[in-house]
C-alpha cells in the first residue's frame, strides 16, 4: 500500500511512487473517480508523470504538511515531483478548490519525463473527449469541465511522448472552474501559501514528548478526511480495498461513521484541535434537528452531505483491487440498527459543555441536542444490535453497545452538574449504573476470565479494550488485567497483533489483524503500567507503516502487507491515543477523567 496522500478538506487523492495519480474522485470525497487505477488498471484511467519507464520514486512529504514529493534518479538526471491539494486563508475563508497542482522540477542532468493522462467518468464508463487550446486540454463529456493547464507541450503529451527536463514545468488539473490565472505565479503562491497553513497548523498541535512524527503525520491525515462543506467526517479515502488477501470483504468507506467521528475528533481534541468539532455538530444537528425523514433513531452511517439512503451497488464491470471483487459503492451499514451511536455522540461533543472555550452566553447550549442523544440510550439500553462491527444478520446485546452506553450517561452526568441541570444529572446518573450493572451481571465471564462481545456469548471482542482505555477499569482492579491478557492470547493474530473477534460471522473467520485493535491493545497495556509490552506492541506498529507513515486498515502479520481501505482513520486515532498513552506525561486515563463515573455496580475482582 505504497501510496502517499494528498488532500484539502474537499477532496483527497493517492499518488503512487511511479508518479500516478492512483485514486481521485471529484468533486467530493464520494463522487466517481476520475483516476481510479487503484480499482482497474484499464478503466481506471491515469495522470501519470514518470521517467517513462516502470521507474519508482522516493516519496516523501514536506515536514509538517500534506505536500507529498516524489524523486526519481535516472541515467539522464533526476527531478521530483511536488503534488498538493490547495489550501490556505483566503479572503477570511478556507480555500480549498477541486484543483490538483503538480509541479516537476530538474535537480541534476538532464532527465527525460513522459506525462500520460487519461480522466474517466462514471467509475470508469466514461472516456472524455480531449479538446486542446492554446495552453490547456479540456475534457469534454463529464458533469462539469474538467482541464488541464501547463506550460508542457499539449503534443507531447497527446502522444505520449518523451520530454527533456530542462525547466519547471506546471500541471494544473481543475473541475468545474478553471485556472486563468498567471501558472507559473499561481503554482509557486499556492505551494508556498499551502505549505505555510499545514507547518502552522501542525505548530498549534498539542503533542506527546515521544513519538512526534508518527503523530503528526497521523494528524495530518485525520484532518483532510473531514469534508468541511458539511462537517462530514468519512472513515477512509478508499472503496472496496479488501480485508485480506482472497476475502470479498470490500466495502465502500467514504461515508460519515457516527462512532470513527467520534474517535476522530476526540483524538484531535487530544491534540488541541477543535474547529472540526465545531463543523461535526454542525452536521449532526443538521441530522437530528432537521431530519429528511422525521426519524427518531440516528442510523450509524451517513452520506457527506447527511444522506440518509447509501444504497449499495456493485461495479462489476471494474476488476478490483489486484483482481478482488466486488467493487462496491454505497453502504447497507444505513440499515443497521447500531446502538451505541448515541454515547459515542455524547463524548464527540462533550467539550462544547464543558470546556469555558466554547460556552456562549449569547448562544445558548443545545442541551436539547444531549438531552435526545440520552433519551436515545434510555430507550435503547437493553436492545439487541449488529454492534460495532456490523454484523450482517446477528443481533446481540454487545457489550461494547452498553459501554458507550455507560460512557456517554458518565458524560451527561457531568454536563449536567456543570450546567446545574439536576434532572438530567440525575436520569445520566440512573442510566450509566444501569448500564454498568449489565456489563457486570450479563457480560463477564469468570471462565474465559474476560468480557465478552455480547451478554451471554462465549467470544471476545478486542473493542472491548476500550473498557481499560475509557476508564471503566483502571489499572487497580484485578479484572482488568485479566481481560486485556485473555483477549491478547485468544485474539492473537501473530507478531503481537490481534484480530478484532475470531468468531464466525456472515462471511466467514477474519485473516488479518486490525490495526486500531493492536493499537488499543499498546494503549491498554500502557494504561495499566505495562510499559515494555505497551513499548514492544507500539514499535512493532510503528514499524507495520507505509514507507510515508501512513496506514491502512487491516495487517497480514506473516507478510506485513497492508490490506483494507486506504488510509484508514480508526487506525491513526489509535496510534494517536496509544502514543498519548504511553507519553511520559500523560495522566494515565482515557478520553475522561473517570473519577466522575466510579460506581457500585462495577466490580473489581471476585
Amino acid at each position: 500500500m505504497d501510496y502517499g496522500l494528498v488532500g484539502n478538506c474537499q477532496y483527497n487523492a493517492l499518488i503512487d511512487p511511479n508518479g500516478n495519480v492512483a485514486w481521485l474522485c471529484w468533486p467530493r470525497f464520494d463522487s466517481s473517480f476520475l483516476f481510479g487505477g487503484l480499482l482497474d488498471s484499464n478503466h481506471g484511467g491515469r495522470f501519470r508523470i514518470s521517467p517513462g519507464d516502470d521507474s519508482r520514486g522516493e516519496q516523501s512529504y514536506l515536514v509538517n504538511t500534506n505536500v507529498l514529493r516524489t524523486e526519481f534518479t535516472t541515467d539522464r538526471g533526476r527531478f521530483e515531483i511536488i503534488d498538493f491539494a490547495p489550501r490556505f486563508v483566503l479572503f477570511e475563508r478556507y480555500h480549498k478548490p477541486t484543483k490538483l497542482f503538480r509541479i516537476v522540477r530538474p535537480l541534476s542532468g538532464e532527465p527525460v519525463i513522459r506525462v500520460e493522462i487519461e480522466p474517466k467518468g462514471d467509475y470508469g464508463r466514461v472516456t472524455p473527449t480531449p479538446v486542446f487550446g492554446s495552453n490547456h486540454i479540456r475534457y469534454n463529456g463529464l458533469d462539469q469541465e474538467l482541464r488541464l493547464t501547463t506550460n508542457a507541450s499539449l503534443s507531447m503529451i497527446a502522444e505520449q511522448r518523451d520530454m527533456v527536463l530542462r525547466e519547471p514545468l506546471y500541471f494544473v488539473l481543475s473541475y468545474g472552474e478553471p485556472l486563468e490565472a498567471n501558472l507559473e505565479h499561481t503554482c509557486k503562491e499556492f505551494l508556498e501559501r499551502t505549505i505555510q497553513y499545514w507547518q502552522t497548523w501542525v505548530k498549534h498541535c498539542y503533542l506527546p514528548l515521544e513519538y512526534q512524527d508518527a503523530v503528526i503525520r497521523s494528524a495530518l491525515v485525520l484532518k483532510i478526511h473531514q469534508f468541511e462543506d458539511t462537517g462530514a467526517i468519512i472513515a477512509a479515502t478508499t472503496t472496496s480495498i479488501p480485508e485480506a488477501h482472497g476475502t470479498v470483504r470490500n466495502w465502500d468507506y467514504r461515508y460519515c461513521w457516527m462512532r470513527d467521528a467520534m474517535f476522530s475528533l476526540l483524538a484531535l481534541q487530544r491534540l488541541t484541535q477543535f474547529e472540526e468539532l465545531e463543523g461535526f455538530v454542525s452536521y449532526l444537528r443538521n441530522l437530528t434537528e432537521v431530519s429528511q425523514d422525521g426519524e427518531t433513531r440516528l442510523q450509524p452511517v451517513y452520506g457527506i452531505s447527511g444522506e440518509h439512503a447509501l444504497i449499495e451497488h456493485i461495479l462489476d464491470h471494474l476488476e478490483g483491487y489486484r483482481g478482488h471483487q466486488p467493487v462496491r459503492i454505497g453502504n447497507q451499514a444505513y440499515e443497521h440498527l447500531q446502538h451505541d451511536v448515541y454515547g459515542e455522540l455524547i463524548l464527540a461533543i462533550s467539550q462544547l459543555f464543558l470546556d469555558r472555550r466554547f460556552i456562549n452566553p449569547e448562544q445558548g447550549m443545545p442541551i436539547t441536542l444531549i438531552t435526545r442523544l440520552l433519551n436515545h440510550i434510555e430507550t435503547y439500553l437493553e436492545a439487541k444490535d449488529a454492534g460495532l462491527w456490523e454484523f450482517r444478520g446477528i443481533a446481540q446485546l454487545h457489550t461494547f453497545t452498553l459501554l458507550m452506553h455507560w460512557a456517554g450517561a458518565s458524560m451527561v452526568h457531568q454536563i449536567g452538574e456543570t450546567h446545574d441541570l439536576p434532572e438530567l444529572k440525575t436520569k445520566a446518573e440512573a442510566l450509566h449504573r444501569r448500564a454498568s450493572a449489565l456489563i457486570e451481571d450479563r457480560c463477564w465471564d469468570e471462565q474465559l476470565g474476560a468480557y465478552t462481545i455480547a451478554a451471554e456469548v462465549d467470544a471476545l471482542d478486542a473493542s472491548l479494550l476500550m473498557m481499560i482505555n475509557l476508564g471503566y477499569l483502571d489499572r487497580d482492579n484485578p479484572r482488568a488485567h485479566r481481560h486485556v491478557d485473555a483477549i491478547a492470547r485468544r485474539l492473537d493474530a501473530g507478531n503481537g497483533l490481534i484480530h478484532r473477534y475470531t468468531m464466525q460471522d456472515d462471511f466467514g473467520a477474519t485473516e488479518n489483524a486490525f490495526l486500531i485493535c493492536s493499537f488499543w491493545l499498546a494503549e491498554a497495556y500502557a494504561r495499566l503500567g505495562r510499559r515494555a509490552e505497551a513499548e514492544a506492541l507500539f514499535n512493532t506498529l510503528l514499524a507495520n507503516a507505509n514507507p510515508l507513515g501512513l496506514y491502512s486498515e487491516d495487517l497480514d502479520p506473516k507478510t506485513g502487507e497492508l490490506w483494507g481501505n486506504f488510509p484508514q482513520t480508526y487506525s491513526h486515532v489509535g496510534l494517536i491515543n496509544a502514543a498519548f498513552a504511553l507519553a511520559r506525561h500523560d495522566e494515565g486515563h482515557g478520553f475522561f477523567n473517570p473519577r466522575y463515573y466510579r460506581t457500585s455496580t462495577q466490580a473489581s475482582d471476585q
